[in-house]
């Protein structure tokens, strides 16, 4: 097999596992986003006076990996405004916000 046909076989299959690992990633963070919401509405969460703590940043700061996605997932939801952080370090979910997110995402299947 020439060399040239070796490096884009080598290149493709590069690309191929760096695009699975950020998939992977990705899915890892959406799976935490759902589990988020569903300890928050098991809360019944829905406004600040029933606003819950959650874990919003590491646990142990040498810690390095991917392990600890709680904080980016919930950093995301944030972003979103589906969860509202309030002034005493609690969060909430917006329900309206949520509710728009459920449809949009009932009306993709």
């Amino acid at each position: 097999m020439p060399a040239y046909l070796q490096i884009l076989m080598l290149a493709a299959v590069f690309i191929a596992i760096v695009f699975i690992f950020l998939y992977m990633g990705g899915v890892a963070v959406r799976r935490t986003c759902l589990k988020i919401i569903a300890e928050m509405e098991e809360a019944r969460a829905f406004k600040e006076g029933r606003a819950v703590k959650i874990q919003d940043e590491r646990k142990n700061i040498f810690r390095v990996g991917t392990k600890n996605i709680r904080p980016r997932a919930l950093n995301l939801l944030i972003a979103d405004g589906i969860v509202i952080k309030t002034n005493n370090g609690k969060y909430y979910l917006d329900k309206e916000k949520l509710a728009q997110v459920k449809a949009h995402l009932a009306s993709k299947k």
